[in-house]
């Protein structure tokens, strides 16, 4: 995974634990609400907003796995193949470079 896609993904779980939060609040605040249909929906949405918890701490987890993975891949590659690696770079540093120029 790219720097850039895990920051995407590492800026989406933090987004995600804030709409968490946010309606566990909201969800809270209908607690003194006697009505017994709120009551049952509080019930399901906290279920749900749980269940949601533990997919994204795992998720979190296997982020940072695959990340670590990539990492030692690369590394592993360019140890193998450091001038493979330089052209690479080279190359993609000359075509970044034609973008930014075009703009």
């Amino acid at each position: 995974m790219t720097a850039k896609k895990s920051e995407h993904a590492d800026q989406l779980i933090e987004e995600f634990k804030s709409l968490v939060v946010d309606a566990e609040a909201l969800i809270k605040a209908t607690h003194d609400n006697p009505s017994e249909t709120i009551a049952n929906l509080r019930d399901k949405a906290l279920e749900t907003i749980s269940g949601a918890k533990e997919k994204i701490a795992s998720l979190e987890g296997g982020l940072a796995d695959k990340a670590k993975d990539v990492a030692a891949g690369a590394d592993e590659f360019v140890h193998r193949n450091p001038w493979e690696a330089i052209g690479v770079a080279a190359g993609l540093g000359i075509l970044i470079g034609l973008l930014i120029r075009r703009r």
